[in-house]
C-alpha cells in the first residue's frame, strides 16, 4: 500500500509546489485536483489540454510523487437535468486529462437529490428515479473511461445515492463493467457511533467491498459525528488497514479533510500501519 493525501490540502495553483509540499510532509501519492493548477475542479472547458497534461506530469516527475488517482466528482443525481448534462461534459476532460496522464483512477460522486450540495441527504436519494438517473450518467461515464483506458471509483456515502458498500456492489453488479470500482473511506460509513460500533460497521464494508475496493480513503469521525483528523477519532484506523490488506487490497490510502499543518502527523500515524507485518 502507498500512503497519499489530497494534493489540494496544501494551496496553491502551480502543482509542482503542489506535489513537493506532499513529499515534505511525508506522502508518496497523491489524489490530484485540477484546482492545484489554477484551473476549475471540473472546468467547463480547457484551453489547451497538452499544455496542462505536459505541466502536471512535469510536477509528477520534478516532485517524485505519484498521482493515484484524479477527482472527477459532481452531482450525478442532481434533479435539473441540465445541470448533470454541464457535469458529464466537464467529467469528460477529466477523464482525457488521466487518459493521456496514465493516471489508473478517476474519483466520482454518486450524488443527491439536494439541488445546492452533493454532499448533502435529500429524501429522495432512495427513489428509483434518482438510482435511474445517476446510472444513466455512470454509464456514459464508463463509456468513457473504457476509451481512456482508466478506471472510476465511487465512494459509498450516507448522504449519496450510493450510500453504502451493499448499494456501491449493487451498482457495480447492474454496470457489469470491470471498470468501476470502489473508494472505501470509513468515517464516511457512519454518522455517531462509539469506537466499537464503528468498528463493526467498517469491517462489514470491507468485507462487502472486498475484492472490489481499488482506493482507501482515510477520514475519522468523533463520536459526536464531527470528522477529524485520522487517529484523532472513533476509527480503528489500524484494524481497517488490517482488514483491508486481508481482503487482497494493494491500493493507495489517501487521507483528507485536514489541514495542512497536521499532514506531517497524520503521515507519521498512518505510515506505520500500511507496513506489512514481518
Amino acid at each position: 500500500m502507498q500512503l497519499g493525501i489530497f494534493a489540494k490540502t496544501f494551496a496553491g495553483t502551480d502543482p509542482t509546489q503542489v506535489l513537493q509540499a506532499a513529499r515534505a510532509a511525508g506522502y508518496a501519492t497523491v489524489q490530484f485536483n485540477l484546482a492545484c493548477t489554477g484551473l476549475p475542479s471540473l472546468p467547463d472547458e480547457i484551453a489547451d489540454v497538452a499544455a496542462l497534461v505536459a505541466r502536471i506530469d512535469a510536477a509528477r516527475v520534478a516532485s517524485g510523487v505519484g498521482i493515484a488517482a484524479l477527482s472527477g466528482t459532481y452531482n450525478m443525481a442532481h434533479p435539473d437535468p441540465a445541470v448533470r448534462t454541464r457535469g458529464r461534459q466537464a467529467l469528460g476532460h477529466i477523464i482525457d486529462i488521466a487518459g493521456a496522464l496514465k493516471i489508473p483512477l478517476v474519483t466520482l460522486c454518486t450524488g443527491s437529490r439536494h439541488p445546492g450540495d452533493q454532499w448533502a441527504h435529500h429524501p429522495d436519494n432512495a427513489t428509483l428515479e434518482a438510482w435511474a438517473d445517476m446510472v444513466a450518467d455512470m454509464a456514459d461515464a464508463l463509456q468513457r473511461a473504457e476509451a481512456a483506458g482508466i478506471t472510476l471509483g465511487i465512494e459509498p456515502e450516507q448522504a449519496n445515492v450510493v450510500a453504502s458498500a451493499d448499494d456501491a456492489r449493487r451498482l457495480i453488479g447492474e454496470m457489469a463493467s470491470d471498470r468501476l470500482r470502489i473508494v472505501l473511506d470509513p468515517a464516511n460509513l457512519f454518522e455517531k457511533a462509539d469506537a466499537g460500533h464503528a468498528r463493526t460497521i467498517v469491517a462489514r464494508a470491507v468485507e462487502i467491498a472486498a475484492g472490489l475496493t481499488v482506493m482507501a480513503h482515510a477520514k475519522d469521525r468523533q463520536a459526536d459525528g464531527r470528522f477529524a483528523a485520522p487517529g484523532r477519532g472513533v476509527v480503528d484506523f489500524a484494524d481497517f488497514i488490517a482488514r483491508l490488506r486481508a481482503s487482497g487490497f494493494e491500493g493507495a490510502v489517501v487521507t483528507h479533510g485536514l489541514e495542512p499543518e497536521d499532514a506531517p502527523d497524520v503521515a507519521r500515524f498512518l505510515a506505520p500501519l500500511l507496513t506489512v507485518p514481518a
